[in-house]
């Protein structure tokens, strides 16, 4: 694990950072449902309320850059309210280094502190090494969303994979 980063709470002066690593990540197009990042506004908007409502969204930090983060998106139906969705991303640079699993860590320990018992994502067929980590983690494939992804005229499978506490 990389000594140099910490993983914390995300913070309104962490917004920018956090734009600017989603934007990257998403223009990637192999990782994220959005090929770039909400507009700014959008975003603050949704980390204050993240932060208001201390819904687990955690950023990693080398020095005072953000290098990646892990936020939940908690369902908000009566029924549905004991799970979330789970979002991550870190930065290409640091890749490698254990940051995905720091980040994974302290979000879900947020998550069972928060009472949240079904923690859920879709990961894309073709990124093995996010589908390993998150079985480490305890989760688990509950089925496969057919053509769910169309990027540049092309359909890609993804796993839906949740962890219960």
């Amino acid at each position: 694990m990389s000594a140099a980063v910490r993983i914390v709470p995300i913070a309104k002066a962490h917004i920018d950072g956090y734009r600017a690593v989603l934007d990257e990540v998403a223009r990637e197009r192999r990782y994220l449902g959005m090929v770039q990042a909400p507009p700014l506004e959008d975003v603050r908007e949704y980390v204050m309320r993240n932060i208001t409502s201390r819904t687990p969204h955690n950023v990693a930090l080398a020095g005072k850059e953000v290098v990646g983060w892990c936020d939940l998106m908690p369902k908000w139906q009566a029924t549905l309210k004991h799970g979330a969705a789970l979002g991550i991303g870190v930065a290409r640079s640091w890749r490698g280094k254990g940051i995905g699993m720091q980040l994974l860590e302290a979000t879900l320990r947020q998550a069972k502190e928060a009472g949240l018992t079904r923690i859920e994502l879709t990961v894309r067929v073709d990124n093995e090494s996010a589908k390993r980590l998150y079985e480490k983690f305890g989760f688990a494939v509950e089925g496969l969303c057919r053509r769910q992804v169309l990027i540049d005229g092309r359909y890609i499978d993804s796993y839906l994979m949740a962890r219960l506490d």
